[in-house]
Parts: structure tokens; C-alpha cells; sequence
């Protein structure tokens, strides 16, 4: 059975799936992709006062989103980060936003039936409120301010204003208590936070699906605390991003979608909608199917809300045996077994495969990363290229359209990637360069036209490593073939594409190099 139908609208709204059992337990999700209202000038302070009209103004939309999805029957709804305030703000620019957050951990709070608690909450009653009204749960992304200790010694973390300031996930239950909190630890570029002394993991219990865990935007390509999460069996997580979409290897629906299959759980991501910063692209994803958003450039530039049915994946909940996520990662297999390629027969993919290593390769950046890449100039035929000892190997066949003479090439990278963080990386690609330079391989493409049937392997280090096929105009090509064997052979096959190949990749990520 297919989980989800097909949703067809104005911009790119799809559901893929695969065939599943009916499922015994279920709840309805919603996320919204919100068309940010920002402030013009951010780096400007302002009073509380306009700080709070200005928030008010999108807390307006969540009002009838939030209104929306329980007419639809969601039980929770997800709004995305920096929703309410939006980005690009200093240390002191940001005051007028924050609000002090109490720990639902330490006391009970319910903001819309309890205002005179905590003063200077009038975003946490709001939010309180609107969860109340409509009975659901809803998690919203909001800045908070936390006081801490000023000290001399050298070690304290603690700022020298005398106050933390966090980029925070706050949930609400659907009579509006305050029931988590959780500190954002992976920032990107965000000088008006701080990051906590250590890393947060945080869950909250639901009736309708049990357990749920908070992770923020770039957290997602961490360890921790994403990772963290799924080896302590939290099989459904909740996604706040404001995610900048990076073809050709990290587009939101690409990676997202990809994360959920190969770590077994429920991804409930919802994102901003801000065409200056290229982000777009909100979905819920499940290890089984997916239904999703992505707008293109030139659609009008407006919110969408997403309501799904999915399974409750929450073992202790539902009372049913449910694979662990270690057990996924050992399986054979994602779907049907792939039939034996016979590039890795040896010790090391390096250098004992039949295929010799193709000899006009070349060097080009993606994302800050110089891979090593070599051009598919045939219309079919088997390559290699390795990036320093680790190698990747292709057997591909081009499908052309009409007279399409797009160029493609297959590249492999392995190191630390530094340029917005530190992410420790083995990475093969097969890519659509953006011209018919191989100068181009690399930049940025949306759309293509040319097909392919491929068998894309390499021998990696770690076991997350995450597949993902890329069509045009931004559409998840469901993985058919995915093999991992003991010995970190990991093979992608796939054919029969629904349109042309944008991108395909196996993203290997080393958690445990980050820091080394």
C-alpha cells in the first residue's frame, strides 16, 4: 500500500512511497514552511515593544496555520526556526526578542493559563495559547535568554554580559503546558547566540505517539545530538531549520529524506520559505515513504502546510517489536538485494578492483571540497576515481533526450570539510555539471534532462552513510537498491528514472573524525 497520496498544487508538493504493512498505529502530523516576515534591519537594536509587533506579525500567520492543521486533525504541528524573529542579528540587536524560557524539567508551566508566572512572555502565551485553542501539540523555535554567573576564572563560560542567549525549541502540549525545551548546540553563523556548555537531549512524550526528540537545523549533521537520539531508540524527531540549500550534495529534501531511511525514524522538518537565502524545501518523512515540498525560483514566494497520517514508530508506545536502529544499520539491506557489482572483491576498493583507475581526472570544488572527479564523456562504460586512498566506482548508462548534450561527472572526496563546520566526510558523487566546462562540475544545477541506470559503490569507514537520488526540478527519486556489507562495502543501484539526473550520491559521514 502507498501511505500517502499524491497532493498536486501550483509548486512541486509530492508523496513517494514504498510498500509497507498497514499500520496498526498512526497520528497525524503537519509541518509549515513559513514565508518569514523579517526585520529589514536586524542588526539595528530595537525596543521590546516593536520587537514584539514585529513577532506578532508571524504569530499572526501561526494563528491560522496552527487553526489549518487541527481542522485537518493534526495532533502536532512544527514551525520552523527562526520563524517568529528571523536571522542576521547581532548580540545586542536581538535583546528585544528574547524571552526567558523556563525549564519544564524543573517546574510546570502552562503559559496561557498561568501569564503573571513569568513576566516579559508574551511569545511563550501566545504559543501557549494557540496550542490550547486548537487542542494540539506545537513546537516553535524562538530566541531565549538565560542568566549565568559572571566569573574571573578563565574556564567559565558564562558571557561577560552576565547572560546565555540561545537559538531554542520549545513544545507545547494541546491544553499549553510547557513540556520541553531544547538549546540548539550546532550553530551556523549565528553571532547573536551562544552555545551551551554541553549538548542537550531533549525528548517529550505524546498520547497519540509516544516519544519525540527536538533537534535544530544544523544539529542534523551532527552527532550530536541527532545521533545521540537515534542510538538511545528516539525513532521520531522533530525538525525546526532554516535550512540554505547547497546542491549538488546537501538540498533540504535531499538530505532529509535520505537521514530518515537510513536511521529508521519519523523526520517532522519544516522550514523557512525565503527565496534571498535559497531555503525552501519542508517534508514529513518516514523510513517508509515521504510527502514533501519544494518550491523553484520564480514561484510566488508564500507558505505551505503539510498534513500527513503516519506510523507511530515508538516501540514502547506501540507495544510492537520494532527494529533498532542498530539492527537497521546491520541489515543486508533497504530494499531488494543488488545484485553483486564485482568492483569490491578485494581487501580495499582502492586498489584491487578490475576497474582500473580512470587517468584524466581532475580537480573541482563542491562546497569548499576539491574532489576528484573524472567526466562520463561515453554514453556508458564503468569508472573509478579515488581521492587519496578511498575510491569510488560507477557503471552507468546515459539516457538522453532528444539532442541533450549535458555534461556529468563522477567524483569522490574524503577529509575534513571546514568550510561552515567541521564535517569529516567520504563522499561519492555523480553529478550534473552546470555547463559543458569541467570547470562547471560542481555549481549549483536545479533541472536536467539526461536519465541514467547506475551502480555507484565505494568501501567507507563509518556506517552512516546516506544515498540519495536527485531528479529535476528537485525531486527525491526513492532509492531502489541500497546494500551494505560487513565490510562497508556500500552499493547504490538505480534506473528507471521519472526525470533527469541532477544528482546522486552516497554521503558518508566519520562522526567520530570531527574533532580530530
Amino acid at each position: 500500500m502507498k501511505l500517502f497520496s499524491v497532493i498536486v498544487g501550483i509548486y512541486l508538493t509530492v508523496a513517494v512511497g514504498q510498500t509497507q504493512p498497514a499500520m496498526e498505529s498512526s497520528y497525524i502530523a503537519a509541518v509549515y514552511e513559513h514565508n518569514l516576515i523579517t526585520n529589514p534591519d536586524p542588526r539595528v537594536t530595537v525596543s521590546r515593544q516593536a520587537a514584539l509587533q514585529h513577532m506578532q506579525k508571524n504569530l499572526d500567520i501561526y494563528e491560522v496555520q496552527a487553526a489549518r492543521a487541527a481542522q485537518q486533525g493534526a495532533q502536532i504541528l512544527v514551525f520552523p526556526e527562526d520563524g517568529l524573529h528571523g536571522f542576521n542579528f547581532t548580540r545586542t540587536s536581538i535583546v528585544g526578542y528574547l524571552e526567558t524560557i523556563p525549564d519544564p524539567q524543573q517546574e510546570s508551566w502552562n503559559p496561557c493559563t498561568e501569564p503573571e508566572k513569568h513576566n516579559n512572555t508574551e511569545v511563550l502565551q501566545r504559543l501557549s495559547c494557540m496550542a490550547r485553542r486548537n487542542n494540539i501539540y506545537i513546537v516553535a523555535n524562538m530566541p531565549d535568554r538565560q542568566p549565568c554567573p559572571l566569573s574571573t576564572d578563565p574556564t567559565s563560560s558564562c558571557p561577560s554580559d552576565g547572560r546565555w542567549q540561545f537559538n531554542t525549541n520549545i513544545a507545547f502540549r494541546s491544553d499549553g503546558l510547557l513540556v520541553a525545551r531544547y538549546h540548539k548546540y550546532n550553530l551556523f553563523h549565528e553571532e547573536s547566540f551562544d552555545t551551551p556548555p554541553q549538548p542537550e537531549i531533549i525528548t517529550f512524550d505524546t498520547p497519540f505517539a509516544g516519544k519525540f526528540g527536538l533537534l535544530i537545523c544544523f544539529d542534523i549533521l551532527f552527532y550530536k545530538p541527532t545521533i545521540a537520539l537515534v542510538e538511545k531508540g528516539v525513532r521520531q524527531l522533530i525538525f525546526p531549520t532554516a535550512w540554505l540549500n547547497t546542491l549538488p550534495l546537501l538540498d533540504s529534501v535531499q538530505y532529509h529524506r535520505s537521514l530518515s531511511r537510513i536511521t529508521n525514524v519519523t523526520l517532522l522538518a519544516a522550514n523557512l520559505r525565503h527565496d534571498n537565502k535559497n531555503m525552501a524545501g519542508s517534508g514529513i518523512y518516514t523510513p517508509f515513504s515521504s510527502i514533501y515540498h519544494h518550491s523553484k525560483r520564480g514561484d510566488p514566494e508564500e507558505g505551505k502546510l503539510l498534513v500527513a497520517r503516519v506510523p507511530v514508530l515508538d516501540p514502547e508506545w506501540s507495544g510492537q517489536r520494532v527494529a533498532t536502529e542498530e539492527e537497521k544499520l546491520q541489515s543486508e539491506s533497504l530494499s531488494s538485494p543488488v545484485t553483486d557489482s564485482g568492483f569490491c572483491h578485494s581487501d580495499s576498493c582502492s586498489d584491487g578492483s578490475s576497474v582500473p583507475s580512470s587517468s584524466a581526472t581532475f580537480t573541482s570544488f563542491v562546497t569548499g571540497d576539491p574532489f576528484t572527479f573524472v567526466l562520463l564523456n561515453e554514453k556508458e562504460g564503468r569508472v573509478k576515481v579515488c581521492n587519496g586512498s578511498f575510491c569510488c566506482h560507477l557503471q552507468y548508462k546515459r539516457i538522453s533526450q532528444g539532442d541533450s548534450e549535458e555534461l556529468y561527472a563522477f567524483g569522490a572526496f574524503a577529509g575534513l570539510h571546514t568550510l561552515d563546520g567541521d564535517l569529516s566526510l567520504q563522499v561519492c558523487a555523480l553529478i550534473r555539471c552546470a555547463g559543458s566546462d569541467q570547470s562547471s562540475c560542481g555549481q549549483i544545477v536545479e533541472e536536467a534532462e539526461t536519465k541514467m541506470d547506475f551502480v555507484m559503490e565505494g568501501k567507507f569507514g563509518t556506517r552512516y552513510v546516506y544515498p540519495s537520488v536527485l531528479a529535476s526540478e528537485m525531486v527525491i527519486e526513492e532509492v531502489k537498491h541500497f546494500d551494505k556489507s560487513a565490510d562497508g562495502r556500500v552499493t547504490l543501484k538505480h534506473s528507471d528514472m521519472t526525470a533527469g539526473l541532477v544528482t546522486a550520491c552516497l554521503y558518508g559521514r566519520m562522526y567520530h573524525l570531527d574533532h580530530e
